[in-house]
């Protein structure tokens, strides 16, 4: 299976690989059905690498974005607001809580919350771990929410003037960077798999004689 790399676009394939599987594809009854050695319609190519991009800008910036402490912080400050305290049920606090951080700070952070919704037990399993962050006076954004745990998060950024150094999720690294990678993993062996046929010049006959 030795490899040719002239004419990439055309085959991958030696001569004497393509020889070969033109007599299998040949040979190979496949129980009675049949395959031509077409190319991948144009529109086909395209349609495929329309839906990716259609992918990451549906998605943007939901890929990969992890909630922080500074995501949930108003929501657990809001927990001790006599009208969330009034609140008949779990339900309705909640509601409360939403409605009183919907458009806070500009509403920057409204469609991440609404990405990353949840309920009065997991602010509850949150609360104490946010205000004891609150209390030292740390940076929130520098907390990732993991599950239950309110934890340090796992980047290394630039050093702040205070000597804190940066640890929020650089804007490049949403989940994309991964993505790419899987994205030109799949389409490049994809692509050698195709390849590796015989060119498109040539058709089967089907056990016909040649």
């Amino acid at each position: 299976m030795n490899w040719r790399t002239d004419a990439p676009l055309v085959t991958l394939s030696d001569d004497a690989t393509t020889e070969k599987n033109k007599r299998l594809w040949e040979t190979e009854a496949l129980g009675g059905l049949t395959e031509d050695n077409n190319p991948v319609p144009v529109p086909v190519v395209w349609l495929v690498f329309l839906t990716v991009i259609t992918a990451f800008l549906v998605t943007a910036p939901l890929w990969g974005q992890r909630p922080t402490a500074a995501l949930f912080q108003g929501y657990v400050d809001a927990m001790d607001s006599p009208e969330v305290l009034a609140a008949k049920s779990d339900k309705e606090a909640m509601e409360k809580i939403v409605a009183m951080n919907k458009g806070k700070n500009g509403g920057a952070n409204d469609a991440l919350l609404e990405r990353h919704p949840v309920d009065m037990d997991y602010l509850r399993l949150i609360k104490s771990q946010v205000k004891e962050l609150e209390a030292k006076g740390v940076h929130m954004h520098d907390y990732t929410v993991v599950g239950d745990k309110v934890v340090l998060a796992n980047f290394e950024g630039n050093y702040r003037p205070d000597g804190t150094r940066i640890r929020q999720q650089p804007w490049w690294d949403k989940g994309y960077t991964i993505d790419v990678f899987y994205l030109s993993y799949f389409f490049i062996a994809v692509f050698i798999m195709i390849k590796r046929l015989p060119p498109t010049t040539w058709q089967p006959k089907h056990g016909a004689e040649h």
